[in-house]
């Protein structure tokens, strides 16, 4: 099922409005667009967190549009953020659909579109990343636009960015030569991106540990998680109040009543379990969307399923340009204009699933693999197919677990499964994985009990299964089409990188035939010391 881009046009759209004292010339919308690197949507006030503070969130929510069913096709942060900029899912996306990676020169992204209808596009934090934006008509590629990076603060902790964001958007604004041109902004939150002072939450953020409604029940409970989460939330806090300072700047100057605001995430938290993996914790993503003079009926709460992938064509829709003018391919997303507006949606079928997957994020497999996986999310259910159940998701024991975040709830993990008390935690995240999965996500948001065995459940598992190949076959996924493991050949960012799947965190090297899946002895002190 497919829904094309519907191309309305600038003038169509109820939300423009005319440029003072010229009563015929139609303002095309400005566009803020926010983004956090590794929040869950679950960590947001408007969702309903009782132990991170998001007033900010929460009133775009309030005055706006809040989606509870918002996915990242990819929850790793460069395909993520590619299928953002491209619209297209990262299985379509060559390169860019893995982590440090090359972005292809042909892939067209709707920053340099929107710059060719003539907005001002600029950035500030993270834009994508990591890897290579590569060249195109012989200069480096700018896929978020115009760097502002040189304010700086004195930030929360000793971990977070110096990056002072608001007083570089504001820098922005005031530099601009002509205030009739629109313009497009992306606020690229560098956090809660690890790593985390220990002890920041509840030294500086002034909570404690006690305060944590539930531990999600694939990670021990104990002090050091709970701290660990603490720690996270505190820096979701500094992504709310950058993000509150920037409204009012735009209040300040009578520009918020005409600019599209888009706040969101990459991915989810960087905890075991959670980011890099296709659970609910992981590519489950925050979407609130205020438009004052776009939105119909503010302040509703959306339940559709959707995608990143539909980012895109709301922002070209509403710039009133077409996506072939910047070379993007043909996009698979539909538009969220409809729902802003709380009109009929050309595209409703689209919004009844959402798709998924994974290729290679960060190494540490035998021959650098990827672990890739392809899924589905309706009617409250998730079905996931591992592709290479045989591989470890985390990567492997002799680098670490690569593929997880070191953080100190992994060391807890890790630390029980040594010490032979508990190794639960250990099975759930760096052990292997069944070759398909199937969650009610509605009553199991942990995804702990996999239903994919159950009779009653066949028919269904079936069917997802089905309309899930269906469809990926129909957007010319490899893996689909006898050439999955290209992704496996594309190179990271550096070429000439080592492998370093053999490689301990001290440098020793172990070589794989040998390994017998110990894991080094020095890897628990080196995440102690690193993380505390």
């Amino acid at each position: 099922m497919r829904c094309d881009f519907v191309f309305w046009g600038a003038a169509a759209l109820g939300g423009l409005v005319p440029v003072h004292g010229q009563d015929n010339t139609m303002r095309r919308p400005n566009i803020l667009f926010c983004i956090a690197d590794d929040a869950a949507w679950l960590h947001f006030g408007a969702y309903g967190c009782q132990w991170v503070s998001t007033p900010v969130f929460d009133s775009v929510a309030a005055r706006g549009v809040l989606f509870e069913n918002c996915y990242t096709p990819n929850a790793k942060s460069a395909p993520s953020r590619a299928s953002l900029l491209t619209g297209r899912y990262s299985w379509q996306l060559g390169e860019a659909g893995n982590h440090i990676c090359h972005f292809p020169e042909d892939a067209g992204v709707f920053t340099e579109a929107l710059e060719e209808a003539g907005y001002d596009v600029a950035f500030t934090g993270k834009g994508w990343a990591p890897g290579n934006p590569g060249m195109k008509n012989g200069r480096r590629r700018q896929l978020t636009g115009e760097a502002w990076q040189n304010r700086k603060l004195t930030p929360p902790t000793s971990e977070m960015l110096a990056t002072d964001y608001a007083a570089n958007f504001s820098d922005f604004l005031s530099s601009r030569e002509d205030a009739s041109r629109p313009w497009f902004f992306w606020f690229g939150c560098r956090e809660p991106h690890r790593r985390y002072e220990y002890g920041s939450g509840a030294a500086k953020g002034g909570r404690t540990t006690g305060e944590i409604d539930r531990v999600p029940a694939f990670w021990p409970d104990n002090e050091t998680v709970r701290n660990d989460m603490l720690d996270y939330g505190f820096e979701i806090e500094h992504y709310d109040r950058q993000l509150g300072l920037m409204l009012a700047r735009l209040e300040e100057l009578g520009e918020l009543d005409n600019t599209l605001v888009i706040v969101t995430s990459d991915n989810g938290m960087p905890f075991p379990r959670a980011k890099g993996t296709q659970y609910e914790y992981a590519h489950h993503m925050p979407l609130a969307v205020m438009w004052l003079r776009g939105v119909s009926a503010p302040g509703r709460r959306e339940a559709a399923y959707v995608s990143f992938v539909d980012i895109a064509p709301t922002l070209l829709e509403v710039a009133g340009t077409d996506p072939s003018a910047a070379g993007m391919a043909p996009l698979p997303g539909g538009s969220l204009v409809p729902l802003l507006r709380n009109e009929a949606d050309p595209c409703a079928a689209l919004r009844e699933r959402a798709l998924l997957g994974r290729e290679r994020h960060d190494n540490g497999r035998p021959g650098d693999q990827g672990y890739p996986i392809r899924g589905i999310v309706r009617d409250g259910w998730l079905y996931l197919c591992n592709l290479k159940p045989w591989l470890l998701p985390g990567g492997n024991p002799e680098t670490g677990y690569r593929d997880i975040d070191s953080s100190p709830t992994k060391t807890a993990i890790l630390q029980l499964r040594r010490s032979g008390q508990d190794r639960r935690y250990y099975d759930l995240s760096m052990g292997q994985r069944p070759a398909e999965e199937l969650y009610h996500v509605e009553t199991d948001r942990e995804c702990l009990a996999n239903r994919i065995g159950d009779v009653s459940c066949r028919i269904l598992a079936d069917s997802l299964r089905a309309e899930l190949f269906r469809t990926l076959r129909g957007q010319g996924d490899p893996r689909m089409t006898g050439d999955g493991d290209v992704f496996d050949r594309y190179p990271y960012d550096k070429p000439g990188k080592d492998s370093v799947y053999e490689r301990t965190v001290s440098g020793e090297i172990i070589p794989w035939e040998q390994s017998n899946w110990v894991l080094p002895t020095d890897y628990e002190q080196y995440e102690i010391v690193k993380n505390k």
